[in-house]
């Protein structure tokens, strides 16, 4: 592998694509890789999810980890070559264009747009988990009793979080990324201490990680079944790794600085997430309290046992800090792949949505317009939970495809030879060498098996009716259908980039 590009390079990538420079480079080496992290976003990932995964499968569950870890960083390392060469924002939609067809660029680019605003949604909703726990003040909708409280008010919160997450975004990246790095740096600090106070208080041995916990899972495959099922709540965890090179047009070296940012970002979730699922585990003071594996109490539930006097307190804030940079950077890698989309005239609207503030030296317009279309989702949380449940899972399911719509189209191209770019290694930037190939099969076979087995209809996972049962062809097919008629329609004759982001010759 290669990967020492003198430091004095000014070299963006952008010429390939025709574009030019529109955006403020200000981000350095520690904010690329905080936008990664705190998408991935180690402790609203983990503390979210845990619950699903042990309820599910027991403690042997967390294997699931490792396969995960394995699967995502042969596509981190795919990904790590693209952003070596092509440092652009919308990374996904331009790559997957570029390796493949402008048809499948935009299928990806528009799976990857939907998914992120949806995923936005979701994630705010976490707010409603941690602050009233802080203080009773934060449930301003009735007492929490009622039967439409708790949905009610996790929307309000959702609502102030991203309305914040826009005015931060339109004020320009420098403010962003400011903000990001403090809170990663805090949730990082965090999630360490947790998991070092977790080791400390350990009540059994390892041997706990063969155990099933009595989960015997479904019929006919035994508890593979119901490991397959509790994998997804790693699956959920370990992605977005891509907005460090999404976020290239704005880094200072980006085909320096993108592919460390992605590697250390999916390293570090999986060590310092892992060592918290580990020694929680391990520390738990019974395995068989059933609200280990309930929502409303699963990892929070344990380390709140753990924890003595003020630290509980501590640790909900330091959570709250995880879910807003979290919900930030989310914000932002959509606004960045609307963006790249709208100057490709890829979107209705999209001189308007391509729009660079001459001060900010921000694209306002998506900034704005993804924030009221997730604030009009997050409504669906309120009489139709169950709905928008399903919606964000079949959000992840669509970035995998998104994903898969890279690396499938990549290893095409090394089949023929044509990947990678001689220059690549000729001029010292990151390439995995004779291991490429190997890695990229790897990548390619993960993403479809992840696919399947997110998209498998359970009830277990996505409940009833049938259109929930088989959300993710229903949703999926509509939201996809939907914009190939618009791409059919008009989209296939307008697409080329917009005359005011073109590169002068």
């Amino acid at each position: 592998m290669v990967e020492n590009k003198p430091s004095g390079s000014s070299d963006s990538g952008l010429e390939h694509f025709g574009y030019k420079e529109s955006l403020a480079r200000s981000i350095g080496s520690f904010g690329s890789f905080a936008a990664g992290v705190s998408y991935i976003s180690i402790l609203t990932g983990t503390f979210q999810l845990f619950y699903f995964g042990f309820g599910t499968a027991g403690p042997a569950y967390l294997w699931s980890w490792p396969m995960v870890l394995v699967g995502q960083l042969a596509v981190a390392l795919c990904f790590m070559e693209l952003s070596a060469k092509y440092p652009i924002a919308g990374s996904v939609y331009n790559w997957s264009k570029l390796l493949g067809s402008r048809i499948v660029g935009w299928s990806s680019g528009w799976l990857m747009l939907t998914a992120s605003i949806v995923t936005l949604s979701a994630v705010v909703l976490a707010l409603q988990l941690n602050l009233p726990r802080l203080w009773s003040g934060f449930q301003v909708v009735g007492n929490g009793s009622g039967p439409y409280d708790f949905a009610t008010n996790a929307v309000v919160l959702g609502t102030v979080l991203i309305v914040f997450t826009t005015v931060v975004n339109a004020l320009g990246v420098r403010l962003m990324a400011m903000i990001n790095s403090a809170g990663v740096f805090i949730e990082l600090i965090a999630a360490c201490l947790i998991a070092i106070f977790l080791a400390f208080n350990i009540r059994r041995g390892p041997a706990i990680f063969f155990s099933t916990g009595g989960y015997p899972g479904g019929t006919g495959f035994g508890y593979l079944s119901a490991f397959l099922v509790a994998s997804l709540a790693s699956g959920y965890v370990m992605y977005g790794f891509d907005t460090a090179s999404s976020l290239g047009e704005e880094t200072h070296e980006p085909r320096r600085t993108a592919p460390r940012a992605i590697l250390r970002a999916i390293l570090a979730s999986f060590v310092i997430g892992g060592a918290i699922l580990v020694f929680a585990i391990l520390a738990a003071p019974d395995l068989k309290d059933p609200k280990i594996g309930a929502s409303d109490g699963g990892l929070q539930y344990i380390v709140e046992q753990v924890m003595w006097g003020p630290l509980g307190k501590i640790f909900l804030v330091c959570i709250v800090v995880a879910v807003t940079v979290c919900s930030l950077a989310v914000h932002t890698a959509a606004i960045r792949l609307a963006f790249a989309m709208a100057r490709d005239n890829a979107l209705p609207f999209g001189e308007r949505l391509a729009r660079v503030n001459t001060e900010t030296r921000a694209p306002i317009v998506p900034a704005v317009v993804i924030g009221v279309i997730a604030e009009l989702i997050l409504v669906l949380n309120i009489g139709q939970p169950k709905i928008f449940t399903v919606l964000t899972s079949i959000a992840v399911i669509m970035i995998y495809l998104a994903y898969l719509m890279v690396t499938l189209p990549m290893l095409r191209k090394r089949l023929a030879g044509e990947w990678p770019p001689a220059d690549l290694a000729s001029g010292g930037y990151f390439t995995m060498g004779r291991w490429g190939l190997a890695v990229n099969v790897v990548a390619v076979l993960w993403g479809l098996s992840m696919a399947i087995n997110l998209a498998w209809p359970r009830e277990a996972v996505y409940g009833t009716p049938w259109y929930n049962t088989w959300g993710a062809f229903v949703y999926i097919g509509v939201i996809l259908g939907v914009g190939l008629l618009w791409y059919a329609l008009r989209g296939a004759r307008h697409i080329g980039t917009l005359a005011s982001h073109t590169r002068e010759p």
